[in-house]
């Protein structure tokens, strides 16, 4: 019963991030044909505890940064529970 409840979970959370993505998309496209606006962005890969961040300007990068970082707490605090309630 919990593995069929977290199965669900896990396929609304990605296809929650495939409408995400595609709603990004299309006000990023809608933006460009009115010619209003500057694009900023940036982006984070976690290899392990170290993310590393890039970007297109000093203030996403820091947005990001604080991002990854809170994400690998999470990911520590996640962990070390696990371990406790698993075993």
């Amino acid at each position: 019963m919990i593995d069929q409840a977290l199965f669900y979970v896990g396929l609304t959370l990605v296809l929650a991030g495939f409408a995400l993505a595609i709603i990004a998309a299309i006000l990023l496209a809608l933006a460009a044909v009115k010619g209003g606006g500057m694009v900023r962005g940036g982006g984070a890969v976690v290899i392990g505890p170290f993310p590393v961040v890039f970007g297109t300007d000093k203030e996403a990068v820091k947005v990001i940064l604080i991002l990854s970082i809170a994400l690998v707490a999470l990911l520590l605090i996640l962990t070390a529970f696990s371990a406790k309630v698993f075993g």
